[in-house]
């Protein structure tokens, strides 16, 4: 009788590791950060026979609102426990475990989970309702910053719209103008021809300017890859530029020509570089420098947004980074702008830090991680990058 009672214990003790090994494995999968919500699961139920009597006799059943994780050879029997997954107090589906006779037919009827087997679901259960509702908050923040990022765009379209129009009449006035010319020397074909290239010309100029503010404002899934940042903020920069010379302020640019390439995504170093130029627009109405430039050290590639205008106090700098803070007047600024920023800049490992001496100007440094290339795609190259005026 001792004898059999030991070896009941030791079952129990077995069976009770094996529960602790899955409650284990099952929160690791739920730590890590490079699985899908859907790859999470799945692994979760594959995982789920293991921790049962009889594994190999063992199936299971997952189920997330409208969507379903079986295991492999899934196949339903009257005999089955099952826990509810439930998040914010509300049911959102079940865990289901079912086992099957060994040649696969349903179970027959009785009770062949054991209790400690059916508080092992529940702790599952209650363990993956918590991953479920940490994931769906995530993927619901994630969706959030997207939309925030995407109307910090449109807002800046709209702000930069005056210097577009300006861009867009140059060549617009050409097109107009030669096509006027070509059909007074519809008898000369060779004139004709020199007009109607100048006019193919302007219209490619203003097909570009249409496209860069196409990019920009329209919403895009984050793409990282190898990226140059000079070619970036040189290729942002054009789309900018018109507003200096309404705005009376001279624009200096240095980039380094060794400054190490970055792994981000293109469209957002632009959404950065625009605000913060922006910014320094605005904070100098009478007009000043602007600089930008570049320099790569330390592993890291840099850049500098540096203007001569009012400045700021302590305190402003404290809350720069908070959503809707500005100080702008109402129709200047949504006060989303560097709110944006930082959370680009920290996704992309970056760091951020501003400087600011009430009138005499702000300078903003930013820092990426230099990429080595051995890992991601190669972006497409942009344009050539050197010192500005």
């Amino acid at each position: 009788m001792q004898e059999r009672a030991l070896l009941e214990e030791r079952a129990k003790l077995i069976e009770r590791n094996k529960e602790l090994a899955c409650l284990f494995e099952i929160a690791k999968i739920v730590a890590r950060t490079d699985m899908t919500f859907a790859e999470v699961v799945q692994a979760i139920v594959a995982l789920l026979p293991s921790a049962f009597q009889h594994p190999d006799r063992v199936c299971a059943r997952i189920v997330v609102d409208d969507r379903v994780f079986t295991t492999a050879g899934f196949a339903e029997s009257r005999h089955a426990i099952r826990a509810a997954l439930h998040l914010e107090g509300e049911a959102h589906g079940a865990i289901e475990v079912f086992y099957r006779r060994e040649d696969g037919a349903a179970g027959p009827a009785g009770d062949r989970f054991c209790p400690e087997e059916r508080d092992l679901l529940r702790a599952i259960a209650h363990q993956v309702s918590l991953m479920i509702g940490i994931r769906l908050a995530n993927e619901q923040r994630s969706r959030l910053e997207h939309q925030l990022r995407h109307a910090d765009r449109l807002a800046k379209v709209g702000q930069l719209t005056a210097g577009v129009a300006h861009e867009l009449n140059e060549p617009l006035g050409s097109i107009l103008g030669f096509a006027q010319l070509a059909m007074k020397k519809i008898h000369s074909p060779a004139q004709a021809s020199r007009y109607l290239d100048r006019i193919i010309q302007a219209s490619l100029h203003a097909r570009e300017i249409i496209k860069k503010m196409m990019l920009f404002s329209s919403p895009m899934p984050q793409r990282k890859c190898r990226t140059d940042l000079n070619g970036v903020l040189a290729e942002g920069m054009s789309f900018i530029e018109p507003r200096f010379a309404k705005a009376a302020i001279r624009f200096e640019s240095s980039f380094d020509p060794a400054l190490p390439p970055i792994l981000a995504d293109a469209a957002q170093i632009t959404q950065v570089l625009v605000n913060l130029v922006v910014n320094a627009i605005h904070a100098m109405p009478g007009g000043g420098t602007l600089s930008l430039r570049t320099a790569g050290a330390d592993g890291m590639a840099r850049m500098f947004v540096q203007d001569t205008g009012i400045g700021m106090d302590d305190q402003t700098l404290e809350q720069i980074f908070l959503p809707f803070f500005t100080t702008k007047d109402v129709d200047h600024g949504t006060g989303l702008g560097l709110a944006v920023v930082h959370g680009i800049v920290a996704a992309h490992g970056g760091t951020i830090e501003v400087r600011s001496v009430v009138g005499r100007g702000t300078t903003c440094i930013i820092a990426f991680p230099a990429h080595d290339g051995e890992d991601g795609p190669a972006c497409a190259a942009g344009p050539d990058a050197g010192a500005g005026s």
